[in-house]
């Protein structure tokens, strides 16, 4: 039956709606009471229980935990996720999903080397260093585990999954931050929690949409009472309000279901929406068949009623769980972003999927076909799932939103932790958020996306040091007194002796990043780079680094690397080597850039080209021990390097208060002050 309240409920004359369920409702006292009472009963029950477990497990075990350290933190376990593939959501509003194994066990299980526990925190881990870890300049809250994005109103608002009880996965709400710059924040109430039949088991992603008449509507996935994954409807209950504190959810959730032959906790993440040529709006939902990766298209005029079409936006054997699916529009002939809406001869089209399966955000360019809603890859040897990704470090389940305040497409994404869940609950919390980057065509290459940190990094940028045309030969290391190196922003570029290009001998043998060696190892054309947070000694150090690659041909190819293996001397933390190939053209020097903030490094090469994010775990290179350094352990070429780097001040993040914005004439209604 069609509701005849078209796209939102009726609202009152100053623009709150009449129905819905309230999001931030108060129950009495009497009812808290009682609450908290039954659960202090439980909860001395339980640790009565417990404490007898743990006591028998010391006395048959205690032997072994006590021979691998002198000092250890033995935590209990804590399951990140539910058991047989439910989802857990590990973002913002778009959110991606992370299954925990079976039984509750840790992500983290098998991560990390053999013989390490997970929830023991081993030696050398102190509070200084678990404390410098913290960033500086990327978003993250306060504390505890964290996993879209919108412009309205002068404010950019940033909504995200959120664990207000923990540092690991569960109890999860939305958290809910605005920011006039997209780097200092301010933190608001929780905008949704877990209230209703339709998403008792998980408010989950969820992207927003903006109408012509400037109002919003966010759609999201729910986990129902009975673990089904369904598309519920939610709005401002103000949107006079430009912090948007108060949502309501839509009395006739949910809106949509899982179709048939669709398993019931396959079917989520709704994408923002877009107007097609018959003034439709239509959206995208991840999903799979068998082990085909599969996005449904789906057309509404009212956000309510929606009609299913045939066949999919795209489907890739073989790529599973398509989960955070993105879809939005690029400019093949100008540097600025669209509004997903906009279509055209000048205009390709990017789906980007995030792989459940292995948990990275996969992307390709083609041709949207509107009529049956179809996109085609150009190449469809690099189809979306099997071919590019968006970073090839950790960086999942992330989101683009069109931002009509600066005209450009800005992408967020899902930074997890790389280290122990001992040390994550040491430290009280996990996770946070890339920096936001915007996105462009790449009209030279043409079959890539160019990533860069949005311009307004850079106003924490403080005292600057240039170093022009620094010689690196081969098998170097030079200092660069820079002085510490915990924040940082790095712009460097190489030359290459080309008589040495010309003159290395070819090989048959295939180089890649992950199998290659790493930093240490040499080779006639690399690698090359810069180390950061590395000691005095080298003991610790992090290379981010070029490699060229020669085949029997004579052919070219550089890769873009990043080496874990000797960042820190702790047991407990993943020591990957990750990277990829990176495009580049003739005449091209190769160029990188580096954001060090603690524990996260993000890279860029060739103007965002390939990108790596890494977390990185020091003992030593921490404070007024970290350095910089360039390097060179190629065999047959030296380098010559200009760089220049930048001490990063610390963003401004922290809760909002009504005094902090008397004087903002955007602020039309009053909220309240924030614990």
């Amino acid at each position: 039956m069609v509701d005849t309240k078209p796209l939102l409920p009726a609202s009152n004359s100053d623009g709150s709606y009449l129905t819905g369920s309230r999001v931030n409702s108060l129950k009495p006292i009497k009812v808290y009471l009682t609450i908290f009472c039954g659960l202090l009963a439980v909860g001395l029950f339980a640790a009565l229980l417990i404490g007898n477990y743990w006591s028998e497990n010391a006395r048959i075990h205690g032997s072994l935990a006590s021979s691998t350290s002198k000092r250890t933190h033995p935590l209990r376990p804590v399951s990140r996720g539910p058991a047989q593939g439910v989802s857990e959501k590990t973002s913002g509003i778009w959110a991606g999903v992370s299954r925990g194994p079976a039984q509750g066990v840790s992500e983290k299980t098998n991560r990390f080397r053999a013989g390490v526990p997970w929830n023991i925190l081993p030696e050398p881990w102190n509070s200084t260093m678990l404390e410098w870890q913290r960033t500086a300049f990327h978003f993250q809250p306060e504390k505890n585990w964290m996993n879209g994005p919108l412009f309205y109103n002068g404010w950019y608002h940033f909504f995200y999954q959120y664990n207000p009880n923990g540092a690991v996965w569960g109890d999860i709400v939305w958290g809910h931050a605005v920011s006039k710059d997209l780097i200092n924040w301010f933190h608001l109430p929780l905008a949704m929690v877990a209230d209703q039949w339709y998403d008792k088991n998980g408010v989950w992603t969820g992207s927003a949409t903006i109408l012509p008449d400037g109002k919003i509507v966010m759609l999201y996935t729910g986990s129902t009472t009975e673990a089904v994954q369904v598309q519920n409807l939610a709005f401002p209950a103000n949107h006079s309000d430009p912090f948007l504190i108060d949502w309501v959810k839509y009395h006739g959730n949910p809106v949509l279901v899982p179709p048939p032959g669709i398993y019931k906790k396959d079917f989520r993440d709704p994408t923002t929406a877009w107007l097609t040529s018959e003034g439709k709006w239509r959206i995208t939902i991840g999903s799979k068949r068998d082990k085909t990766g599969i996005s449904l298209v789906y057309d509404t005029k009212d956000f309510i009623n929606y009609e299913m079409l045939e066949g999919e936006l795209r489907a890739v054997s073989g790529t599973g769980m398509w989960e955070c699916v993105d879809f939005f529009p690029v400019s093949k002939t100008e540097e600025k972003g669209l509004d997903t809406s906009i279509n055209g001869p000048e205009v390709k089209h990017v789906v980007k999927v995030s792989l459940d399966d292995d948990r990275h955000d996969y992307y390709a360019l083609g041709t949207y076909h509107e009529k049956n809603g179809s996109w085609i890859p150009d190449l469809p040897e690099i189809d979306v799932g099997i071919g590019i990704r968006y970073d090839y470090g950790i960086f999942y389940a992330s989101k683009t939103f069109y931002d009509q305040n600066k005209n450009r497409r800005v992408l967020w994404g899902w930074i997890g932790e790389g280290d122990s869940e001992a040390a994550d609950m040491e430290k009280g919390w996990a996770s946070l958020q890339s920096i936001p980057r915007t996105v462009l065509f790449d009209n030279k290459t043409g079959t890539n996306l160019l990533q860069w940190p949005v311009e307004e990094i850079e106003s924490l940028r403080l005292n600057g040091t240039e170093f022009e045309k620094v010689e690196v030969k081969a098998g170097s290391v030079v200092p660069l007194d820079v002085g510490p190196g915990s924040q940082l922003d790095i712009i460097a570029e190489f030359e290459i002796d080309k008589e040495a290009l010309k003159k290395a001998t070819g090989s048959n043998i295939t180089f890649s990043c992950q199998t290659g060696g790493g930093a240490a190892k040499s080779g006639a054309l690399g690698p090359f780079g810069i180390l950061v947070l590395a000691d005095e000694s080298l003991s610790e150090q992090t290379p981010v680094y070029f490699y060229i690659a020669k085949d029997s041909d004579g052919d070219l190819k550089t890769f873009f690397c990043t080496d874990l293996s000797r960042s820190s001397k702790a047991p407990d933390v993943d020591k990957q080597i990750f990277g990829s190939y990176v495009p580049v053209l003739k005449d091209e020097n190769l160029s990188l850039r580096v954001l060090v903030d603690h524990s996260i490094v993000e890279s860029f090469a060739q103007g965002g080209r390939t990108v790596i994010t890494s977390r990185i775990y020091p003992t030593e290179a921490i404070n007024g021990a970290s350095r910089v350094f360039l390097f060179n352990n190629a065999t047959e070429t030296r380098v010559t390097a200009s760089v220049k780097i930048w001490q990063m001040d610390s963003a401004f993040i922290r809760p909002y208060s009504d005094d902090d914005d008397k004087d903002d004439d955007d602020r039309k209604s009053s909220a309240p002050c924030l614990l």
